[in-house]
């Protein structure tokens, strides 16, 4: 019966399920010496690697930091955005095309600067239809509500459009 034994390496870059870029990890010599080394991905986690390792773990956690803050600003500027939409609809008051979260984080960037990810953003249902509708927005573990009101546009706006 063979022993498993582990191997430190460091990560040069995010891996899924594994760990993210400069992480010192404990894995499987097999993994390590068949995937990780020869395709690049982590080094080895020698003595001159770990004091570099020390260096770096202290810069991502400054920048983490700066991150945090960065998310916070942003979420305190969302809880008082409302976002408006005139779009063209069908007699019955459909909207012609869905307010995608693409849409809605350009309107964030184009109308108060903030650029947020469309993959941050979610709906609850899609926003096919006039009326109020809510977003709600994800940075790290916190999360932000955005108001969105969607309005038909007059026939005389529309031709306009």
């Amino acid at each position: 019966m063979a022993t498993s034994t582990s191997m430190e390496v460091l990560l040069l870059q995010d891996i899924q399920n594994v760990g993210k870029k400069n992480d010192l990890l404990s894995v499987g010599d097999g993994y390590a010496l068949n995937f990780l080394l020869p395709r690049r991905k982590a080094i080895a986690a020698t003595p001159a690697v770990r004091k570099v390792y020390a260096e770096a773990i202290k810069a991502r956690l400054e920048e983490r930091e700066k991150e945090k803050a960065l998310q916070a600003g942003k979420l305190t500027a969302l809880a008082d955005i409302t976002l408006s939409f005139k779009k063209k609809t069908t007699k019955t008051g459909k909207l012609y095309a869905a307010i995608s979260e693409k849409v809605i984080a350009d309107a964030l960037k184009s109308e108060h600067k903030l650029n947020i990810a469309e993959d941050a953003i979610s709906t609850t249902e899609p926003i096919k239809t006039t009326g109020t509708f809510a977003a709600t927005v994800k940075l790290g573990k916190n999360m932000q509500n955005v108001k969105i009101i969607v309005e038909a546009v007059e026939h005389e706006e529309a031709d306009l459009l």
